[in-house]
């Protein structure tokens, strides 16, 4: 593996192996998406996860990750958590809740990282439209993952998408380099100026994760070090998806379509290479 300034650069092969784990994200995450109603705990939808990781052949990459050593498979977070929620049997999901689901892999030594957030049985509609919001500005960010552009492209894009419709957007949390470990440089901002940064190369991976809530972008880490809360009480959502800078276009390794759907509604090139099988 070459290395262009501190980023991990990954060969067409590597790429592929990244994309195993990414369709083990991808698969973990429908079932929790189907899974998500009122009554069911947290702690419920993380068994579901594990279970679906490891029946794939994978590793969850969240378990025991970091200090203190994250205890569970993915992340959950409700309502005006961010990101990192613990989960818990006394968690118990109630009709009107959005969760954010943040699900990792580990496949043959490489890594794919995903988040999705899921509305709770019937929600009022300014939270649906958070949700939306946020799973836009993740796809704008996606698209402007091309050959030959700069890191803050992708971070501009989210910012244009989101500031518009009013939410806030976190600071100091966004997206990372991503490969043979978790978290690698660079740092992905969800927010900037563009025609900054590193170039995007072929062989680049990025996770990418707007973060974006209903009031004020502030945040505070709760007693348990691990989850993200909004100080002011407001609402979040969180999506995220692995994505490869390839010659063809950006392929999207956690999506199960390869990012090939969405992409056509933006007119964009999907990169995923013809021979690969897309879920």
């Amino acid at each position: 593996m070459a290395r262009r300034e501190h980023v991990q650069i990954k060969t067409d092969s590597e790429i592929a192996k990244m994309r195993v784990a990414g369709l083990v994200v991808a698969r973990a995450l429908e079932k929790l998406r189907a899974a998500v109603e009122p009554g069911i705990t947290t702690e419920e939808l993380d068994a579901i996860a594990e279970k679906s990781i490891r029946d794939d052949g994978a590793i969850p990459s969240f378990k025991g990750y970091g200090q203190p050593p994250f205890p569970a498979s993915i992340c959950a977070s409700v309502n005006d958590e961010v990101v990192h929620g613990i989960p818990h049997r006394k968690r118990v999901l109630r009709e009107g809740d959005i969760i954010s689901v943040d699900c990792g892999a580990i496949a043959d030594g490489w890594h794919g990282d995903s988040a999705i957030t899921v509305p709770v049985g019937t929600v009022p509609q300014p939270f649906l439209d958070l949700i939306e919001a946020c799973e836009q500005a993740l796809w704008q960010g996606l698209a402007t993952a091309q050959l030959g552009g700069k890191l803050t492209d992708i971070s501009a894009a989210v910012e244009r998408s989101v500031s518009p419709r009013g939410y806030g957007i976190v600071d100091h949390y966004g997206g990372h380099g991503i490969g043979t470990e978790m978290h690698q440089p660079p740092h992905v901002l969800n927010h900037g100026r563009p025609g900054r940064g590193i170039r995007l190369v072929e062989g680049i991976a990025l996770a990418i994760e707007p973060m974006i809530t209903m009031g004020r972008p502030d945040t505070r880490v709760l007693d348990d070090e691990w989850t993200v809360a909004t100080t002011d009480g407001s609402w979040a959502a969180h999506t995220e998806h692995t994505v490869a800078v390839t010659s063809r276009g950006p392929w999207v390794l956690t999506a199960l379509d390869g990012g090939t759907a969405q992409f056509a509604e933006l007119g964009v090139t999907c990169g995923q290479p013809a021979e690969t099988p897309a879920s």
